[in-house]
């Protein structure tokens, strides 16, 4: 099996600005990687507080709106949401949304999702923490219901609807690729019950190597319903990725390495991180791993 490559933060910092996104989005198409993907966090807490990962002036684009913008001026390369907050947002408004972009992008979204974990930011949108993972799975199962039905109908404790419809549909049937993010025995199970994949954020091998553990002992405990097809497994390494690294990550079963952008070796750690340094990484990962 050969290791795909997706490269993240397509959405943040130096790609926050539409030149660089564009130029980033094309440099990875043309060096081969599969897939670009974004974060997501609609308001982060000032002043920064643990577990806060960005300083509240950090730049991020909403992750559809930079897909959208990255589908524009690219070809082939598929597109992730790594991940969105799927208890924050309307799953019919954002069904539409994503259906758009589908559309848009002729067929190359991928859609991850998370149940998220910073309390300002839910307190903020008005928005309960409580009970994330039900209103996940609920809000899941209703955008592939208005994505795919004739008749599009859901009735659960979050969120109900009949008799409306919404077109265009999203041109891959009946969803998108979903990607559960998430390290929790939770996770796994959203994972093993309703996902196509599973994403987990940061980790080195041994790391990943727990999760997988945990991934198989869902997939024995719970049911895995046959039109998900095999779990695709899809990690964000922590730290530089080596070709011992790649194979050992692949040895674990991972099918997917999604790369934060960082200074080519050799390059002076004050350097900036702007468009050309990440072009250059990009360059410098296709000829390790891709050519």
């Amino acid at each position: 099996m050969q290791m795909k490559f997706g490269l993240f933060n397509i959405n943040n910092n130096a790609c926050s600005h539409p030149d660089t996104l564009a130029q980033v989005a094309r440099a990875a198409e043309a060096a081969g990687f599969e897939s670009l993907w974004t974060g997501e966090h609609v308001v982060l807490p000032d002043p920064q507080v643990p577990p806060s990962p960005v300083p509240p002036q950090g730049r991020m684009l909403d992750g559809g709106i930079a897909l959208t913008y990255a589908a524009a001026v690219t070809t082939r390369i598929r597109l992730g949401t790594g991940i969105i907050i799927l208890p924050q947002r309307n799953p019919l408004v954002l069904a539409k949304e994503l259906a758009s972009l589908d559309v848009l992008s002729k067929g190359r979204f991928i859609f991850g999702v998370g149940v998220g974990y910073l309390e300002p930011e839910f307190r903020a949108l008005g928005i309960s923490m409580d009970d994330r993972n039900g209103k996940t799975l609920e809000y899941l199962e209703a955008m592939t219901a208005i994505w795919s039905m004739d008749q599009p109908a859901y009735h659960g404790r979050y969120v109900s609807f009949e008799g409306v419809d919404a077109h265009p549909r999203p041109v891959q049937q009946p969803s998108p690729p979903i990607v559960m993010g998430g390290h929790t025995a939770a996770a796994y199970r959203r994972a093993i019950t309703h996902a196509h994949g599973w994403y987990g954020f940061a980790l080195d091998a041994d790391r990943t190597a727990a999760c997988v553990d945990g991934l198989r002992k869902a997939a024995e405990r719970y049911e895995r319903p046959a039109h998900l097809g095999e779990l695709e497994i899809t990690v964000t390494p922590a730290g530089r990725t080596d070709t011992a690294a790649v194979e050992r990550f692949g040895e674990l079963g991972v099918n997917r390495l999604v790369l934060l952008p960082r200074l080519p070796a050799g390059r002076d750690r004050n350097d900036p991180l702007d468009g050309d340094a990440i072009v250059a990484f990009v360059e410098e990962v296709a000829a390790a791993h891709l050519r």
